[in-house]
């Protein structure tokens, strides 16, 4: 999801020596199997079908370790209707359940559909997810589609996560050892140089096993310019899924690849939350809104399966093709929490995928569970990666009362949210810091929960670098900038309108002091009522200009906050996690740490 990148920075602070059911393919089965042509698995050698599992995850984010607080459940719907938080994530248990589940699979392919990387906890991001592209290989993923924050610092890093090479700054991490870059293909169809006119990356990937080929294309959403830094994607255009997926099925086709599975890093929302939840009881499609229903309505029906991300939620579904055929769309959530098998049932003779409602069960979402065994390779890649991190991750930063929601929080206002903007305002509320009057903070960036406890560290109520990091990874330069009161209100105002953020709303995170009334009764830019707005009690003045302390993505007009970008008067300051940590440093203390903020600053009609 929308996040704020730009990492590179972070190594000048620190210093380490101190240290795709099977959905459709290009056409239907005209006529039944013949006589003795029944699906068999791949040892049947004389048979005309054999069953491919396919099984994907997407947005691991470099959780290598479980996800804190709320972040790190799943949503469970129970026979009674209720639901039941379920801990889950963590690549030990990911390793294993992916393994497990491989087993008495012949034919098996793991797919991935983007944001690998990117926005990480420290034990991933502080190595530029070397880490993670480690863990990666050892899963056995096979291909995956770029996403977003594949592109956090920038092309030329993504393609050294592809291929391999020491940091060009840091240098190798240990000692003797040079980075080998990711085993899988990344696919980028859709990224393409703006001189050259050709893709980035490689467009497509063909997994073959015997006989057996099935093609994978892989894109990311075309909007990823509005949810990243520009400085990183300079020279690069992001194509339009459909017309990239359609052109590239086309392609494969002429090269005698029938089976095709599309790797989309953009997403939907489902009705409910919960993981096991029926998208398809309404009637096909009708439970998922969102961009990836016109994408799987309009990608060609050579396609047979949708492998999905970016908006982190669960779902397996069933989108009708342009023919009018079902076709599978499923999202696996994020962070490793659960992965999705769907059988895939491929006709030897046709060389491509049976698509008939009968031909398979319809894919699954489980869920990675910690109560089964760890992946005792992966327990030993995360143990060597903290000896690396543990001199800059274990140090204390300050301390808390209780959780403090963030990343896992469904409320517009989140309590880690106002904290973090809470602390950008202190930063830089000095005259010589910008003399800011009131900070903004986007939701995106915000990459998890800051726990009271976390899982087996340190004692109650302690934050270290490593959960601040994990809180605020891209160590985005804070500006303060000059906007006139009615820039302020049309800011407030692109939360709710416009193409990026007009149906699926992106509310900014506020300091305290800063005030309004938001009536999501209205629709679009009405939606803030504008006499609400208020600074300290007095109403916002439309001809008067205040200083605005907020991250570079947002100054440059990032998550679609294009009023933004026409700030004057730019100051750069610290980063948001020199911010961060500074605030917890001077606020807090054992005997007087810091409680949940109160979530009163946007007044909520609904």
């Amino acid at each position: 999801m929308s996040a704020t990148p730009q990492r590179h920075r972070r190594f000048s602070r620190l210093t380490l020596s101190a240290l795709a059911v099977t959905a459709g393919a290009g056409a239907m089965v005209a006529a039944a199997l013949p006589a003795g042509a029944a699906s068999g698995g791949g040892g049947a050698a004389k048979s005309r079908t054999v069953d491919v599992q396919m099984l994907s995850i997407n947005d691991f984010h470099g959780t290598l370790e479980p996800p804190q607080g709320s972040s790190g459940t799943v949503s469970e719907r129970q026979a009674d209707g209720t639901t039941k938080a379920i801990p889950a994530g963590g690549v030990e248990y990911l390793a294993t359940s992916l393994r497990e589940a491989r087993k008495g699979h012949e034919y098996s392919v793991t797919a991935a559909a983007g944001d690998m990387i990117g926005g990480s906890p420290m034990l991933s991001g502080l190595f530029h997810d070397e880490p993670s592209i480690e863990a990666l290989n050892k899963l056995g993923l096979n291909v995956s589609s770029v996403g977003n924050h594949e592109f956090d610092e920038g092309r030329t890093e993504l393609r050294r996560m592809a291929y391999g090479g020491c940091h060009p700054v840091e240098g190798c991490f240990e000692y003797g050892k040079t980075f080998t870059g990711a085993a899988f293909p990344y696919l980028a169809a859709n990224v393409t140089d703006e001189k050259t006119k050709r893709p980035m990356m490689s467009p497509t990937y063909v997994w073959k096993k015997g006989d057996v080929k099935i093609g994978f294309i892989g894109v990311t959403l075309e909007g990823t310019p509005d949810v990243v830094n520009g400085e990183g994607i300079k020279g690069l255009k992001f194509g339009d899924e459909v017309e990239t997926i359609n052109k590239y099925a086309a392609e494969l086709n002429k090269q005698g690849v029938k089976s095709i599975v599309a790797l989309i890093h953009e997403g939907g929302m489902p009705a409910s939350g919960a993981y096991n939840y029926d998208c398809d009881t309404p009637g096909a499609g009708a439970g998922i809104s969102g961009a990836i229903v016109d994408i799987a309505k309009n990608v060609d029906a050579k396609v047979d399966a949708l492998v999905t991300g970016h908006t982190h939620q669960a779902y397996a579904c069933s989108i009708p093709d342009p023919a009018g055929n079902p076709r599978t769309v499923t999202s696996a959530a994020s962070v490793g929490r659960l992965y999705t098998d769907t059988k895939l049932t491929y006709d030897r003779t046709t060389k491509d995928i049976v698509r008939t409602p009968v031909s398979s069960p319809k894919p699954v979402n489980h869920v990675v569970g910690r109560e089964q065994p760890k992946a005792a390779d992966m327990t030993e890649l995360i143990q060597r990666w903290n000896v690396l991190a543990a001199p800059v991750a274990n140090r204390p930063q300050g301390f808390i009362s209780a959780d403090i929601p963030g990343r896992g929080s469904t409320a517009i206002e989140k309590p880690l949210g106002n904290l973090i903007a809470d602390a950008q305002l202190a930063a830089l509320a000095p005259a010589d810091k910008g003399g800011a009057q009131l900070a903004l903070m986007n939701p995106g960036g915000i990459r998890s929960d800051l726990a009271h406890k976390a899982s087996g560290a340190e004692g109650d109520g302690v934050v270290t670098y490593g959960e601040s990091f994990t809180v605020q990874p891209f160590n985005n330069m804070m500006n303060v900038v000059d906007l006139t009161g009615a820039q302020l209100i049309t800011t407030l105002q692109q939360q709710v309108s416009g193409a990026t953020n007009g149906a699926s709303p992106k509310i900014l995170q506020v300091s305290k002091g800063f005030t309004y009334t938001l009536d999501m009764t209205r629709t679009g830019a009405d939606r803030v009522l504008v006499d609400s707005v208020r600074l300290n009690g007095a109403p916002i003045d439309p001809a008067k200009s205040y200083r605005v302390a907020m991250n570079e993505f947002l100054a440059g007009g990032g998550d679609g906050f294009t009023v933004l970008k026409e700030h004057k008067n730019k100051l750069v300051g610290a980063s948001d996690l020199d911010c961060f940590n500074a605030y917890l440093e001077q606020n807090s203390s054992e005997t007087a740490p810091i409680a949940p903020p109160a979530t009163d600053r946007i007044t909520l009609v609904k």
